[in-house]
């Protein structure tokens, strides 16, 4: 071979004992061959410094072996792990990962879609069902598998995730068996987010539950910012009677809602309890540490990619995958200084 030609399938071939067609295979399905070949013409492939031709490729087969991922913000690290773990069982399918995000905004993830699709993508992991069904009816129309992320979703669809509903009301169960009864909630904006919303209505369903009336249960909503639930937070700690634990949407209200008691003089839990959702890592070195939902996000994001893979290769896949979710207590909870006046 020519010092300075670029090296071809055939030439990979050769160096590895193997047939054009295995080495395919290991680029384009590597679980489709046994660990030894895919070893050997990997090596091959790392020895003469063989890049594949993805335009000719994605002639051949339809594919650009790039998967997509719309997301609502890469502001905080609510996604990030996910997302990681996604990239990584992708990589291992011979899957690139291409990132967007919509700002929470249904036109601008629709925009999203389509320059996902003008990319020719394989599939597409987005976050949610709440999206107006004439995005649905691009990707379908286009031939895009894809799925949902981060909760169940409705009847249509596929979607790796877990009960956020069911989630928020068990840690809502959590706060009442600590006896507390002046409960209030900072909720993300619940506007086309079905996760927001269903744990708002986890949150008030279990103090339904427990005798306490959603009229007795104020709720603020908030978008996903350390000073949107430090305000809200000031709001409702200026209601008489004051709530005596605040639920958060989500663990990035619920620090914004901490450094907001700091700066008026309460201590979290003893003049009131914090609660948050997600349990990323700030969660664990705030002071106190705050007591939350754990997201399972590595395991979604590998069942999510795995999910994918099969939905690309028209393989049967279950339509949703649930992923349990786990409560947290750390030292932001706690029960209910007793009123002074009673």
């Amino acid at each position: 071979m020519n010092e300075f030609a670029k090296p071809t399938l055939d030439d990979v071939a050769r160096a590895a004992g193997v047939s054009t067609a295995t080495v395919s295979r290991c680029l384009n399905a590597p679980d489709r061959v046994i660990a030894t070949t895919r070893e050997r013409v990997m090596q091959a492939i790392e020895t003469l410094g063989y890049t594949p031709d993805f335009g000719g490729r994605a002639l051949a087969s339809r594919r650009t072996n790039t998967v997509g991922a719309i997301i609502p913000t890469m502001d905080n690290a609510i996604f990030a792990r996910g997302l990681q773990s996604f990239q990584e069982a992708l990589s291992r399918f011979g899957k690139t990962l291409l990132v967007a995000s919509s700002g929470y905004s249904p036109a601008r993830e629709r925009e999203q879609m389509e320059v996902m699709a003008s990319r020719g993508v394989d599939g597409l992991l987005l976050i949610g069902s709440a999206r107006p069904e004439a995005s649905v009816e691009f990707l379908r129309r286009r031939g895009i598998p894809f799925l949902g992320a981060w909760n169940l979703g409705g009847e249509d669809g596929y979607f790796v995730g877990f009960d956020n509903r069911a989630a928020a009301a068990g840690l809502t169960e959590k706060v009442l068996a600590k006896g507390h009864r002046r409960l209030a909630m900072i909720a993300g904006i619940t506007e086309m987010n079905d996760r927001a919303a269903d744990r708002m209505e986890g949150v008030r369903a279990a103090a339904e539950r427990a005798g306490i009336p959603a009229d007795e249960l104020p709720v603020i909503e908030a978008a996903y910012t350390f000073d949107e639930g430090a305000k809200a937070f000031g709001n409702l700690m200026a209601l008489a009677p004051r709530p005596t634990a605040v639920l958060c949407g989500n663990d990035v209200l619920a620090v914004g809602a901490m450094q907001k008691a700091r700066e008026l003089g309460l201590r979290v839990p003893e003049d009131v309890s914090i609660t948050g959702f997600d349990d990323i890592d700030l969660a664990g070195v705030v002071d106190p540490k705050l007591t939350t939902v754990r997201v399972p996000h590595n395991r979604m994001g590998e069942a999510a990619a795995e999910m994918l893979i099969r939905l690309i290769n028209k393989e049967q896949v279950e339509r949703r995958i649930e992923i349990p979710t786990a409560i947290v207590e750390r030292g932001t909870l706690g029960p209910p200084t007793p009123d002074p006046a009673t």
